[in-house]
């Protein structure tokens, strides 16, 4: 069985970093984006399993990248994960076709859990406290 593949897509390098090292631990390969048009242009060239994005981003935001997303490939899976969530950004997420939910600070586990439930199933909802 071949390594599951998961972009990251943050414009904050130490959540990139951290998620990157959590789902490694799982075996999953693991690509890291800064931006919104730099992601596009990894799943361009390269097939993922999952995405995992920020809403919050300079140039390109989550809500952006997602409609995009889902316009281009639409049977990507993809998880929007933000610090900033609000009932507004969650049900804008779902609406624009977001997988699942998963508002920051969120723990090791809870990573792993959202990626192998979305990469293996339809995915389902994940809200912080």
């Amino acid at each position: 069985m071949s390594k599951k593949k998961v972009l990251i897509i943050d414009d904050e390098e130490i959540v990139r970093i951290s998620c990157k090292r959590v789902l490694e631990t799982e075996g999953y390969d693991v690509a890291l984006a800064s931006s919104g048009p730099m992601a596009l242009g990894f799943i361009t060239m390269e097939s993922y399993d999952l995405v995992i994005t920020d809403l919050m981003m300079p140039d390109m935001d989550g809500f952006e990248l997602l409609s995009t997303i889902r316009n281009k490939w639409p049977s990507l899976k993809v998880v929007v994960m933000t610090g900033y969530g609000t009932d507004e950004t969650n049900v804008k997420s779902v609406e624009l076709g977001a997988d699942v939910f998963l508002k920051k600070p969120f723990l090791p586990e809870q990573l792993l859990t959202v990626a192998s439930s979305t990469i293996s199933t339809e995915g389902f909802s994940l809200f912080g406290d």
